[in-house]
């Protein structure tokens, strides 16, 4: 958005000023052209903090001044069997923030003040941003994956992503496998909580994990077709393989293995606000961090450069001032 003056919202929406807004990997695959954007010019970005600058007509949850922060789930319709159902990403009204709308790179963005989540007091607006998606969706893939107290769980990526399922894992009491093949990230995930760390360039991983025993679960946040291979070998009888990262084009299981070890095999998008509002509780209580480091947007592109290169070891931040 150009600097000038600010838009005003219409009846239902709040105008926030953006204070922080995450880059996610999602973001990428959208300015990279991976993903057709439905409309060009957009403004990507959604994982949005800031303060409430505006209030339209109608608007009963938020005051001017007020912190708020919003993810990928723009709106939906609120009614359907999905929104009511906990399922609210496959509203048929759905609409992506930064993807179908324009999103939160930018200095002001008005957005449906049903679908915006207060922002706790105890978060500082850099380290809350990536909580709006990254840590969201962690939280639903450990969440529908049913892991319980003292099960194993190997998370296969310990990015930003997989730093949020280790410590909420850890906070369900499981045992936590980390996996990577960046000594840096691993090192955090050790520091994050992580029982065993495992460097999967230099072992058979999957074999391994599943000759000590096995994991109940398996996330899996490496956009690899070879790594959600690997994280299915790993899985103990009756496991629950948990796809989060997006390989590029189409990958391959072994039905008659699937069937034979009675493995379930979920998907995760991204979670609901009431999974956000649970997300942002665990943070204020001190019991989840993003690790993040912050840039302006003019360095957005050099940010886009190192995550294509792997190079960014938790999440990046873009502050305005």
């Amino acid at each position: 958005m150009r600097k000038g003056k600010s838009p005003r919202p219409a009846p239902g929406e709040i105008l926030i000023k953006v204070k922080a807004c995450g880059v996610c990997h999602t973001d990428l695959h959208i300015v990279g052209a991976e993903w057709s954007a439905p409309r060009l010019p957009l403004i990507p970005g959604h994982e949005v903090v800031g303060e409430v600058e505006a209030v339209g007509d109608g608007v009963a949850n938020f005051r001017v001044g007020d912190r708020a922060g919003f993810g990928w789930i723009y709106c939906t319709c609120g009614h359907c069997e999905y929104c009511v159902s906990d399922r609210e990403r496959y509203c048929s009204e759905y609409a992506a923030t930064g993807f179908m709308v324009d999103g939160g790179f930018a200095e002001y963005i008005k957005v449906p003040a049903s679908h915006v989540v207060a922002m706790p007091p105890e978060l500082e607006f850099a380290g809350a941003a990536p909580l709006y998606c990254a840590g969201l969706t962690a939280y639903r893939a450990v969440n529908i994956s049913g892991l319980r107290l003292g099960e194993t769980v190997a998370v296969w990526g310990a990015g930003g992503l997989g730093q949020c399922a280790i410590q909420i894992a850890k906070v369900l009491g499981a045992q936590v496998i980390a996996v990577d093949i960046a000594p840096g990230k691993l090192a955090i995930a050790r520091r994050l909580g992580a029982d065993l760390v495992v460097d999967a360039s230099r072992e058979k991983v999957g074999e391994g994990i599943s000759a000590s025993g096995g994991a109940h679960v398996a996330l899996c946040f490496a956009p690899s077709e070879q790594v959600v291979a690997r994280a299915f070998e790993s899985l103990r009888l009756c496991g629950t393989l948990v796809l989060v990262g997006l390989p590029p084009g189409t990958f391959t299981l072994p039905i008659i293995d699937s069937v034979r070890k009675g493995v379930r095999i979920l998907t995760c998008a991204v979670g609901t606000r009431q999974d956000l509002r649970e997300v942002l509780a665990l943070a204020a209580s001190g019991k989840l961090k993003c690790l993040v480091e912050s840039c302006g947007l003019d360095q957005i592109n050099e940010v886009f450069q190192r995550m294509r290169q792997g190079r960014i070891e938790g999440r990046v931040v873009v502050e305005f001032p």
